[in-house]
């Protein structure tokens, strides 16, 4: 989740086996495992294709695209939620584990898509979100029904004669409290979300039988894996002790990593995990690297793989500190470099558009820094993740009114900031820029009419430029940013050494360059990009004169040492 209008991505990654064999070895001792060489392809499911002509994606409309999703060299698809939900978070407020949203269609809908995604070889995640449901759960309907309903100890409730309870810090709510008012029992109820999204209670065994009891049901269906919501803040003192004024700002440290977060995860690992072949995703890598690793050391039978997530809060409106970045994923990268897993990621459901982001959306410069940032993502150690319309090189909407956003975190924010004096002209620029609306906008399939998405009005406007940037368009184009992206994928697939090997950072203090090697066993690559607009000089110190260009995103890559603006180059030394 994110402070205040987007939300913080910090993931936590597990893959636990599929079908293929499970562990190999490389003559040098390299751990092979098939999620580490997993490419995960990130599919908005309201977004992504709609079938029926309601505004709104589906679950056959990604049936009618699995061709396509398999041609991009992806083997993992991971599915934001599709369960019955009111819609009040897009699907983050389940009101139902066990039955489909009717906006993406029915179960047999979803047996569909499993069984072709399985047939092209693509395993499916998907999202379980456990730290709250929906407050039209039937859990929760029957919770605050009464103080004696045996559903009570499924959420978080304070009795409104006790002393009022500490102050705790809601991300999407108009008034930023967590504490919400319910009538029906005279007492508050904790929402760390919106206010049709209570905290569950974790501390409650019951409560726990029956998360785990609906996750089977889904591993006896044949799901791959699942990704876990926010579940670093699943665990809670519930005592609810004052927190010193201002943790809001930091809000992670205080919510992060509560009791009993550890022995939850053991316990569903042994209820769940250890009992089908799937992998986990969950939300949250805590506070340090210990955290980290607390929660991925294979011997605690927990988690298995950390998401590196400190350089996507690194993007402002006014730009990012590059150098930075780049000691980020080199830092994350050194701390797990012998023991556990990296994700590498710049982009999800929760950020604006990678392009805006961490490249240049400009008509000169997005294809090329678009290239540039997918062969960082697919070159550099760890599992990526890909997130849908990003190998298009899909930009932000460029939404000019309030009335043009459908997410409800931004709309409850500007109503804070019109409630509160703040300065509405810079929240708007602010949005424009950041709001993850931007990458909820329809996929962008060619040039008819709102973009191939849907034949009818799309629940959240269609870019505008989709007349210019649309998959049909680059289908035909070999240059296009998408069989860019298809070579890249195809490039780490046949080198195990952009997979497992050693990651070295060369010229650190470069201000525009990010050059780097990746050597296993008896191959070497280095890798340069330049992240910025300008001619730059990398200052290596390895003779590339006999190197093996594998792919560059110019028709004519650079020499000696010089990189054009948002260049990359892929070499092969040995």
């Amino acid at each position: 989740m994110k402070k205040s209008l987007c939300v913080l991505a910090i993931l936590l990654v597990t893959f636990h086996l599929g079908n293929s064999q499970s562990s190999l070895v490389t003559k040098k001792g390299t751990d092979k495992k098939w999620w580490k060489e997993a490419i995960v392809y990130q599919i908005y499911p309201r977004s992504f294709k709609d079938s029926d002509g309601d505004g709104v994606g589906d679950l056959k409309g990604i049936i009618s695209q699995l061709d396509y999703i398999k041609s991009l060299g992806v083997n993992a698809v991971w599915l934001n939620p599709i369960y019955s939900s009111p819609n009040d978070d897009n699907g983050y407020d389940v009101s139902d584990y066990r039955n489909i949203m009717k906006d993406f269609g029915t179960m047999e809908d979803f047996d569909l898509l499993l069984k072709g995604l399985h047939q092209r070889g693509i395993k499916l995640v998907m999202d379980f979100v456990l730290n709250h449901s929906s407050d039209e759960h039937e859990w929760f309907k029957q919770s605050k029904s009464s103080r004696t309903s045996p559903y009570r100890n499924y959420y978080h409730w304070w009795d409104a004669e006790r002393v009022k309870p500490n102050y705790r810090y809601s991300l999407f709510d108009v008034n930023h409290d967590a504490w919400k008012y319910d009538s029906s029992s005279n007492a508050f109820y904790l929402h760390y979300f919106s206010k049709k999204q209570p905290d569950l209670n974790w501390e409650n065994p019951t409560l726990r039988k029956e998360i785990y009891s609906m996750m089977k049901f889904w591993a006896e269906k044949g799901i791959d894996g699942y990704r876990l919501d926010a579940f670093q803040f699943a665990a809670k003192d519930t005592s609810f002790p004052a927190f010193p004024k201002g943790f809001e700002k930091n809000f992670v440290q205080y919510y992060a990593m509560g009791p009993h977060i550890h022995d939850y995860l053991k316990e569903m690992n042994q209820e769940v995990f250890s009992k089908y072949d799937v992998m986990t995703v969950a939300e949250g890598a805590g506070n340090n690297f210990q955290d980290a690793h607390d929660l991925v050391d294979a011997d605690r039978k927990e988690l298995n793989m950390a998401y590196a997530f400190d350089a996507i809060d690194l993007a402002k409106m006014e730009g990012y500190d590059f150098i930075k970045f780049k000691e980020s994923f080199t830092k994350w990268d050194s701390v797990f470099a012998k023991k556990g897993w990296l994700s590498i990621f710049l982009a999800s459901h929760d950020q604006a558009r990678i392009v805006n982001r961490f490249g240049n959306a400009s008509p000169e410069f997005r294809e090329l820094s678009s290239k540039m940032l997918s062969t960082f993502l697919l070159t550099m150690r760890g599992t990526p993740y890909i997130y849908n319309g990003d190998e298009l090189a899909m930009t932000n909407a460029g939404f000019q009114k309030i009335s043009d956003y459908r997410d409800m975190s931004t709309l409850n924010e500007y109503q804070y900031q019109l409630n509160h004096g703040g300065d509405i002209n810079q929240f708007m620029k602010r949005i424009q820029f950041e709001c993850r609306d931007n990458s909820r906008t329809p996929f962008q399939w060619d040039a008819s009419n709102n973009a191939g998405f849907s034949t009818g009005n799309s629940w959240i406007q269609v870019n505008p430029n989709y007349q210019m940037i649309n998959r049909a368009e680059q289908e035909k184009d070999q240059q296009s940013v998408l069989n860019y992206f298809r070579k890249i994928t195809a490039l780490r697939h046949k080198n195990p050494a952009l997979i497992y090997g050693k990651y070295s950072i060369l010229d650190r203090s470069n201000p525009a360059i990010f050059a780097y090697t990746r050597e296993l066993d008896d191959k070497k690559f280095l890798v340069l990009l330049n992240f910025s607009n300008k001619v730059a000089k990398s200052n290596i110190n390895l003779d590339v004169s006999k190197a093996k260009i594998l792919l560059a995103n110019y028709p004519i890559p650079s020499k000696n040492g010089s990189l054009a603006p948002y260049e990359s180059i892929v070499y092969q030394l040995k």
